[in-house]
């Protein structure tokens, strides 16, 4: 573990131009591992002051890394995914602990992130500026070309998850910093531990200071403050819809890019491989618990082959292993604190009030939510449309693809779904009707790879992510026009 960035046993620091501080105001925010609830660190509660200062340090050093030369900047970044291979286990070890993620998924994820991070400075490397001839456009001679280059947006502010503290925090600083500006690290409460030691690796890869500055607190406390603040140019956010929807409301005539919440429906028709789409759908229901933006949410079926994919998908929840990964190897893990189970059971008391049938699961044992499957989930059922963040899944029967596609498109979400199906007539015909970013044909819903586009529409994201689309977000055009002189 890095030395730098602790106080003591359980007590970090927070990185604000080079340096490991600790915060004026002496208030520290314990971190509670939602395994056994035992305080697993502390980290800084800074002030609106501090966050000022941060900000401020990050537009100065911002003027300094403009000016890095691409190749220079690039190395760095292969660095830092050089050093997060090499401390795959510590990552792990951190990840396991504070955010109850268990040991393949935590090693998958840094694993993902090194990758993530060098293919980003590849791909800007690859990026390359346009010349336009004016006589192209009707009325003009050949007097005139458009040089396109592109110039980063100045300061990021990055507020990233408590579910993938380190990819979504380094999917966001990797194409702010390849693109030359400097980034303000946000990361959520629950997962700050994780955050911060990804910190100290892009520091120690040689990332000058105050190019990446971190912020800890309550977002209750600073959140509104950092999103309004005047000397920020960008906002990348993944979280809440309620949140997305306030940064939007109040960040005035700043540029966003944000991934917020989703109700991906897994559409399922008579011509499917029912083993493939039983196999997705419990993969992509219940891994990390549901606690997935992508996760699958609800099953959209016909109903002549409900009850056969019903017991697949029963026969695959049977498999899965439940428990607390410090135990041992699992599939579903408490959930990240006890409001988030209460939320789930909340949602499961009151669609068996209403009729929907038990299939599997449906108990709890503090934060652990066995896997849960119902069937006949009915649409006045808060668990047909609201997103539970938990391994519960409801399955609605259909008629036909059109009342599946009907249904799909009345949730306020659409991020992303998946149509399972062996007749490509139909899978076209669904994925070209479904109001949503990314239509999965015969695969459960999923981020990547990430070079691929990644976009929510309605209430589930603003902005395309993916590699290069994020580099081009968070950088911007500018045209300097030669004129002939005849």
């Amino acid at each position: 573990m890095f030395k730098e960035i602790y106080k003591d046993d359980t007590t970090l620091k927070t990185l604000l131009d080079g340096k490991w501080i600790e915060s004026s105001t002496g208030n520290l925010i314990e971190i509670v591992s939602p395994l056994d609830n035992k305080v697993v660190g502390k980290v800084q509660a800074m002030s609106k002051e501090e966050v000022d200062d941060s900000i401020k340090n990050a537009r100065k050093a911002q003027k300094l890394w403009r000016n890095v030369p691409l190749n220079k900047r690039a190395r760095i970044l292969y660095r830092a995914a050089d050093l997060i291979e090499e401390r795959v286990d510590d990552f792990v070890e951190i990840m396991l602990r504070e955010v109850g993620k268990d040991r393949k998924s935590s090693e998958s994820e840094a694993l993902r992130t090194a990758d993530y991070i060098r293919f980003t400075a590849d791909a800007a490397k690859a990026m390359e500026g346009e010349s336009i001839p004016s006589d192209t456009f009707p009325g003009f001679k050949r007097n005139k070309v458009s040089i396109v280059t592109r110039e980063p947006l100045g300061v990021v502010l990055a507020i990233s998850p408590f579910n993938y503290p380190v990819n979504l925090s380094a999917s966001k600083i990797a194409p702010a910093l390849i693109a030359g500006n400097s980034v303000i690290l946000k990361p959520a409460t629950q997962g700050s531990i994780s955050a911060l030691y990804l910190a100290r690796i892009f520091q120690e890869a040689g990332l000058p200071a105050g190019v990446l500055n971190t912020v800890t607190g309550r977002g209750s406390e600073i959140g509104d403050y950092c999103v309004t603040h005047k000397l920020i140019d960008f906002i990348n956010f993944t979280g809440s819809t309620e949140i997305g929807k306030r940064i939007s409301s109040i960040s005035s005539m700043k540029p966003l890019l944000m991934e917020l919440g989703g109700k991906d429906a897994a559409i399922v028709l008579p011509s499917a491989d029912l083993n493939v789409a039983a196999k997705n759908i419990v993969s992509g229901a219940y891994s990390y618990s549901g606690q997935r933006c992508t996760a699958v949410k609800r099953i959209l079926v016909e109903d002549s082959i409900a009850d056969t994919l019903i017991e697949k998908i029963k026969a695959g929840i049977e498999k899965l292993k439940v428990g607390n990964p410090l135990d041992g190897d699992v599939d579903v893990v408490p959930l990240i604190d006890s409001k988030s189970a209460d939320f789930v059971e909340e949602l499961m008391k009151e669609a068996e009030e209403k009729g929907a049938t038990k299939v599997i699961g449906g108990s709890r044992e503090g934060n652990l939510i066995y896997p849960t499957l119902y069937d006949n989930v009915s649409l006045d059922m808060r668990l047909a449309w609201e997103e539970p963040f938990g391994p519960v899944l409801p399955v609605i029967r259909v008629k036909d693809k059109d009342e599946a596609i009907e249904i799909a498109n009345k949730s306020e979400y659409g991020l992303q779904a998946s149509v399972f199906t062996q007749n490509i007539n139909d899978a076209f015909y669904i994925a070209d009707k479904l109001e949503v970013g990314t239509v999965q044909v015969n695969n459960k819903p999923e981020r990547g790879p990430d070079h691929f586009p990644f976009l929510g529409v309605k209430s589930s994201g603003i902005g395309t992510q993916g590699i290069k689309y994020s580099i081009e977000a968070m950088s911007r055009p500018k045209a300097i026009v030669l004129n002939i002189i005849e």
